[in-house]
């Protein structure tokens, strides 16, 4: 590691590293799986798997760690992560990273050894996690227990991605999407919104609970394709979900702007699952193909949209600026809404027949420059901590 200043200021904080990683893997990775997908680049993996395991494990993972490093020792009032166990961490990951997307271009052999690397820093985490969760006192594991059951089911499908790279397994997709990406973001956003938005209507305890028995029945519906099935699991758990966040009162209006992000973050998490039941009918009833619409609403406006609304927040409050969005970051957040429902017309309209695949570049453009945006104005912030003009 370098001694320069801002090189030690990069390594400073846990959060700071993890997200400069994952705001250039988010532009590496979907710029390859375009080129991919489009045949202009041989890929030694499947496209769809390829873009699936990478965005996983190779972006929001490491935002994920980065923010869940640092707070799910406040959670659990547990002494912070030592640095030289968030470095060994970030190392194994970027090291892992890089295999896996040499391995995606030249060798499946390399493919594997990526996965390997990657597997052993997803291990890392959850374990510490686990240390950290079995020196809490048992009147606050409650959240920390839901955190480190999605963390724990990212590392179940971690391992069947490996059997789904060999052709022998399904099942990865399905669990890291819904009981991993969803319900991590889920089980820290029920969390900390309600406390950031100042709502003091008493916690459901059932809630985290209901939500990932119900993300688990999506789950088995999905991999056994009971179609019928999904709709109305997808249906009661979004009117679950939107009856328990009114239940909160958030306050709209008068919130600041990063305030609303978060609020908006969980309406998408809402809609996905209740437009997701819609699309699952017109896909039964008009036996059509909507490009699993559901799950890029889910992963697009719930997950990105929290991880944006988080990310930003922490950033500037880490770096000793205010956590607010100013005109410039709200136009980062402007951006991934059009991200997200550039996506949703792009699955709709060739759901219907439509010649419309310039969408799909569309859409992948406007996620190339959603990150470089976001990363041209916080990278710096980051890495050298500089104030936000």
């Amino acid at each position: 590691m370098s001694t320069a200043p801002k090189s030690e200021y990069l390594f400073s904080q846990v959060h700071q590293p993890f997200f400069l990683s994952g705001i250039f893997f988010a532009v590496v990775v979907m710029l390859l799986f375009m080129l991919g997908y489009r045949g202009i680049l041989t890929l030694s993996v499947d496209p769809m798997l390829f873009h699936s395991y990478s965005l996983v494990y190779l972006v929001f993972t490491q935002f994920f760690t980065g923010f869940i490093f640092t707070t799910f020792p406040r959670f659990c009032q547990s002494e912070v992560i030592e640095k030289r166990y968030y470095m060994r961490t970030w190392k194994f990951q970027q090291a892992g990273a890089l295999i896996f997307l040499s391995g995606a271009l030249f060798s499946s052999t390399l493919l594997y050894l990526g996965v390997v690397v990657l597997l052993y820093a997803n291990f890392m985490i959850v374990s510490r996690l686990k240390k950290i969760y079995d020196a809490t006192p048992e009147a606050m594991r409650h959240d920390p227990r839901w955190i480190l059951v999605g963390f724990a089911m990212g590392f179940v499908a971690h391992i069947l991605f490996w059997f789904a790279f060999a052709g022998i397994d399904n099942s990865a997709v399905a669990i890291a999407v819904n009981l991993y990406l969803v319900y991590v973001t889920f089980a820290v956003g029920q969390r900390m919104v309600p406390f950031f938005s100042h709502s003091f209507e008493p916690k459901d305890e059932r809630f985290a609970p209901m939500v990932f028995t119900g993300l688990f029945l999506k789950v088995l519906t999905v991999n056994f394709g009971w179609d019928t099935i999904e709709m109305f699991v997808d249906l009661l758990l979004g009117l679950y979900i939107a009856q328990e966040v009114m239940r909160w009162r958030l306050p709209w209006r008068g919130s600041p702007a990063i305030l609303q992000i978060l609020h908006l973050s969980l309406y998408w998490l809402i809609a996905s699952l209740l437009f997701g039941a819609l699309a699952k009918l017109i896909e039964i009833v008009g036996e059509t193909n909507l490009l699993q619409l559901d799950t890029h609403m889910l992963s697009l406006g719930f997950v990105t949209t929290m991880l944006i609304g988080f990310g930003t927040r922490v950033t500037l409050g880490h770096s000793g600026q205010p956590p607010h969005a100013d005109a410039t970051t709200l136009k980062v957040f402007y951006l991934l809404q059009a991200v997200v429902i550039g996506r949703i017309l792009f699955s709709l309209f060739v759901g219907f027949g439509a010649n419309t695949f310039w969408m799909f570049d569309l859409s992948v453009m406007l996620w190339l420059v959603l990150f470089i945006f976001w990363g041209v104005r916080f990278g710096p912030v980051l890495y050298s901590g500089k104030k936000l003009s």
